[in-house]
């Protein structure tokens, strides 16, 4: 018999395999954020195999639908940005909010979930800190080096140290064991000299 959990999970990948933009993994196309929450699941487990379900739905669920409100559909400044990324946070946590009513979760657990896809409480709250950490740690594992293709080091310097800023200690020393490139060690330590 398929689980709460499972079904939930399964609808959430559902919803991510949508996502029009691919990307190449093990010689295979596959939908971008469909791989992003695969990764995002892996590394919690790998940091945390006990961690809670709503913690996990959450992991699962933080980008659902991402690329159904584009970034460029706001003002390219400071403001545009983060009311982007404050009206992503709603859209993610009110789809997978429906998704858990539909798997049969209760209330409490719902908003639970939906508390840590937007991320509050940040250094309070430890499970939304974990999230956070997650976020960060598959950013440099996995994304970092396209970022650097696309960016100065003054500007991935910038990014890093931001980054950082967001992490707890705990977060900070699982980053400094993520095997990077040369070009990214250096900057990682060039952010970190000047953080």
């Amino acid at each position: 018999m398929q689980t709460k959990f499972n079904k939930a999970i399964e609808i959430i990948d559902t919803y991510n395999a949508e996502d029009p933009n691919k990307t190449t993994f093990e010689g295979e196309s596959i939908a971008k954020e469909l791989l992003y929450s695969q990764r995002m699941t892996r590394k919690l487990l790998e940091v945390d195999s006990e961690a809670s379900e709503e913690l996990q739905l959450a992991i699962r669920a933080q980008h659902i639908c991402r690329w159904k409100i584009e970034r460029s559909s706001y003002p390219m400044d400071r403001i545009g940005y983060f009311k982007w990324r404050n009206d992503l946070k709603k859209m993610h946590s009110e789809i997978a909010s429906e998704i858990l009513h539909d798997a049969g979760y209760e209330t409490d657990f719902i908003e639970r979930v939906s508390f840590l896809i937007q991320k509050k409480s940040l250094k309070k709250d430890q499970e939304s800190q974990m999230l956070e950490d997650i976020v960060c740690l598959v950013f440099l594992e996995y994304y970092l080096e396209e970022f650097m293709s696309k960016h100065t080091d003054e500007k991935v310097v910038d990014i890093l140290q931001k980054t950082w800023k967001k992490m707890s200690t705990t977060g900070h020393n699982l980053a400094l064991q993520t095997i990077l490139s040369e070009r990214a060690s250096r900057l990682v330590k060039t952010a970190l000299n000047g953080a």
